[in-house]
């Protein structure tokens, strides 16, 4: 503790004083450090970014790595902000580094000094070592002001850093990976990102387009955020493979403003500013392009949507293919949550054979269990997933591509691909893309046949006001609740009254409201149970305000 003190007071304490000064934290405000790290309205965010750029510091003196900071708030309106740090392998931060960042943005400014000390006291951070920490930020007009807050805090703490400006939230995680792993995964470069992934989709592909398939178009909402720019940047990468419209590109119309992935995906419609012709393969991004849903309109014009349980439907089927070709038994796990459609963990165990794995909502969760397999993938519903290899199947499988002989060679270098296409971020929208179109192309599918590999069943997401969301407790990947008493029994009873049935209800994270999930045979059915259970949270759970009415 001394050796601490003494390190800090040997720090320039008049001038992280003085910086801070400059970016003072607004009384009374408190925020959560959660799954996507802050988020909030951008003009409260000042103080914050200037804190994450000193805790940034503080995590690259502990791991003696390179440390991403991304300046972003997804797919949340335009005038929201936040920031994300990104740890050495290109994950999300550890969970008690999670703690450290909500404890060192909500100090008070006298505090401030005292809290870095515990900080570095807790994580024994030797103050002594090199800082180096690179910076992202995506399209949104307070994110270049709200970056230079970030490096404000790195500088004052003697860090070194590298501003890349704009980027996707993957291809931060992805210059992170680069750097720590001295380049051996890629070059941390944007021409870098750029040349592994085209590669990896033109090697992938070749075959397809050496028996002469027709040229291939898809058309992208970009949802005016920064996945516009760089595919633009990547286009002539990928030109001779696929050809991409882009649409809502940013030149006019607000960042995630009735279009993007979130939209499509929570208003089940298409985006405004995208003209689509029946049966066109459509995709979304949403703004910082780590999300990503497909969709088309049929000949009558009904929209469908393809959401993250079919992509992980279509990627691990293709997997299971390439593992059975070449003889190989690794084994892949599908990872989901209680949001997942009844129909896809049918498909994925009855039909492919592919075992499948329940957790918590938030990607953490899912890509925590996902590490337990030599392959796991996993997609949530909303677009945001990937797919995880472990270090021995990585191994293995390039392996068997040097040694294998014939088509048992050629499933082997596919598999090669797939890894070199698959970020270690959680989720990006134009890997996802690629791997997507790759597969589409060499199975022969069109996007109605994808769309038709099974039918999801009818479903309703409601929510219920309550005084206090944490009387609800639950279980079992929040399939089940343990409090109040007779609520589970309650949605036992009601759940038995319809077929192909269930449903399950969870606190929200970030308000007092109990989210409902239902699904049953019909959208009638579905809606009835969702309402019924409903009034059972109401009733039970400390319901507030007016009671739940049926009608949608």
């Amino acid at each position: 503790m001394m050796q601490i003190g003494q390190d800090l007071v040997d720090m320039d304490l008049d001038a992280i004083r003085e910086y801070s000064a400059l970016h003072a934290k607004p009384s009374g405000l408190v925020l959560q450090y959660g799954t996507a790290g802050f988020r909030t309205k951008a003009e409260h965010l000042d103080h914050v970014m200037f804190r994450m750029g000193l805790l940034a510091v503080l995590r690259s003196k502990q791991t003696k790595s390179t440390i991403g900071v991304m300046v972003t708030a997804s797919h949340n309106p335009e005038e929201d902000n936040g920031v994300k740090l990104v740890d050495p392998l290109g994950e999300m931060l550890a969970p008690s580094w999670e703690e450290h960042a909500t404890c060192l943005a909500n100090a008070e400014e006298h505090e401030l000094l005292r809290m870095l000390m515990d900080i570095s006291v807790k994580a024994a951070v030797n103050l002594h070592q090199d800082a180096f920490v690179v910076i992202g930020r995506d399209t949104r007009p307070s994110s270049e002001k709200l970056s230079q807050s970030v490096i404000d805090g790195v500088t004052v703490l003697g860090g070194q850093f590298h501003d890349y400006g704009l980027l996707t939230t993957p291809q931060l995680h992805y210059m992170v990976y680069c750097r720590n792993t001295s380049g051996q995964y890629g070059k941390a470069t944007i021409e870098g990102y750029y040349e592994k992934l085209s590669k990896a989709f033109m090697e992938l592909t070749k075959q397809a387009f050496c028996s002469g398939d027709e040229y291939r178009s898809l058309k992208v909402d970009c949802a005016n955020g920064i996945g516009a720019l760089k595919l633009r940047e990547m286009e002539h990468y990928i030109s001779q493979g696929l050809s991409v419209q882009l649409f809502n590109d940013g030149t006019k119309g607000k960042l995630n403003h009735l279009c993007g992935a979130d939209f499509v995906k929570s208003h089940q419609k298409p985006p405004q500013g995208m003209e689509m012709k029946s049966n066109e393969r459509c995709c979304s991004f949403d703004g910082d392009a780590d999300r990503i849903v497909y969709y088309y309109l049929d000949v009558d014009g009904h929209f469908h949507l393809i959401d993250g349980d079919k992509i992980a439907t279509l990627i691990s089927s293709f997997l299971k293919e390439l593992l059975l070709e070449i003889g190989e038994s690794l084994n892949i796990g599908v990872v989901q949550t209680a949001y997942a459609n009844g129909s896809s963990t049918r498909y994925l165990e009855e039909v492919m054979k592919v075992s499948v794995y329940c957790t918590k909502t938030g990607v953490k969760h899912l890509h925590h269990k996902a590490q337990e397999f030599d392959i796991g993938v996993y997609f949530e519903a909303n677009g945001h997933g990937t797919v995880l290899f472990s270090k021995a199947a990585e191994t293995k499988i390039k392996q068997l591509a040097k040694e294998l002989e014939d088509k048992k060679r050629e499933a082997a270098k596919m598999l090669e691909n797939v890894i070199d296409l698959f970020n270690q971020a959680a989720g990006d929208a134009i890997a996802d893309m690629l791997v997507i179109e790759a597969i589409l192309i060499l199975k022969g599918l069109t996007v109605q046949q994808w769309d038709a590999l099974y039918t999801d069943l009818p479903n309703r997401q409601l929510k219920v006001k309550v005084a206090d969301r944490q009387v609800i407790s639950t279980t079992d990947a929040e399939r089940q609740v343990v409090t109040p008493p007779g609520l589970q029994e309650a949605i036992n009873d009601l759940v038995k009254k319809y077929k192909l049935s269930r449903a399950f209800v969870r606190p929200s994270g970030t308000e007092d409201i109990v989210r409902v999930y239902a699904e049953a045979d019909s959208q009638e059915n579905a809606d009835s149970l969702a309402h019924a259970v409903s009034l059972a949270v109401f009733q039970l759970a400390g319901g507030v305000g007016e009671t739940p009415q049926p009608g949608f």
